[in-house]
C-alpha cells in the first residue's frame, strides 16, 4: 500500500516537475483606498512571490501582509494591527489562472487578458477577475494587472471614526516580471 501511495504521489508531481515555471520574488503589488480631500490611503509591496505555469497559465502568488508599506508609519501600524489583522493572518494569497494563456503567443507588445482566481485576505476567499496586460521580451514574462477589492467582503471592519477618511473599493495593482526558473 505504501509503494502504490508513492508511485501516485510521484506521478502526481512529475507534471509539476516538468512544467516550464516563471516566478519572482520582487513582484510590486499596491493597494489604495483614498477619499478626496484627505490623506492618501496608500502602500505597497515590493517582495510579493509569484508562479506562473507557462505550460497552462496557472499561477500562485503570495504577499506577507506586514510588508506593505505606507508613507505615513501610525497608518501602516492601524492597518497592521486594526484592519489586516497581520498577526493573525499574515499573509494575503492568490491562486488562479491567466484565461487562455498561450504561451506561444506573446509578444513584446502587451496583449490584452484576464486573470482568474481565489484571493485570501483576512482569512476570507473570494473569487476577483483582473483585467491585465502580458508580454514577454528577452526570455522574461511581464504581467501587469489590476482589480477592486471591497473590504467589507474580506471582513475588514473600518472604524466608523476614520469610515470617511478610507474608502470601501480598495484598488489592487500588480507588475510582476517573471523570468524562467
Amino acid at each position: 500500500m505504501k509503494n502504490l501511495l508513492l508511485i501516485l504521489t510521484s506521478l502526481l508531481f512529475s507534471n509539476l516537475l516538468l512544467a516550464q515555471k516563471y516566478s519572482s520574488k520582487t513582484g510590486k503589488v499596491t493597494i489604495e483606498a483614498s477619499v478626496p480631500m484627505f490623506e492618501d490611503v496608500f502602500a505597497q509591496d515590493d517582495s510579493n512571490v509569484v508562479v506562473l505555469n507557462a505550460d497552462n497559465g496557472e499561477m500562485a502568488s503570495v504577499s506577507v501582509v506586514k510588508n506593505f508599506k505606507f508613507k505615513v508609519k501610525l497608518m501602516e501600524e492601524h492597518f497592521n494591527e486594526s484592519y489586516a489583522e497581520t498577526a493573525k493572518y499574515p499573509k494575503a494569497t492568490f491562486k488562479g489562472k491567466v484565461v487562455g494563456f498561450d504561451k506561444t503567443k506573446l509578444t513584446a507588445n502587451p496583449q490584452k487578458i484576464t486573470v482568474q482566481g481565489i484571493l485570501n485576505f483576512h482569512g476570507v476567499d473570494r473569487n476577483v477577475s483582473s483585467a491585465a496586460t502580458i508580454s514577454a521580451k528577452d526570455g522574461k514574462i511581464y504581467l501587469k494587472g489590476n482589480f477592486v477589492a471591497k473590504s467589507v467582503d474580506f471582513k475588514v471592519t473600518i472604524p466608523k471614526m476614520v469610515m470617511k477618511k478610507v474608502a470601501e473599493n480598495v484598488n489592487v495593482e500588480y507588475n510582476y516580471t517573471l523570468v524562467k526558473q
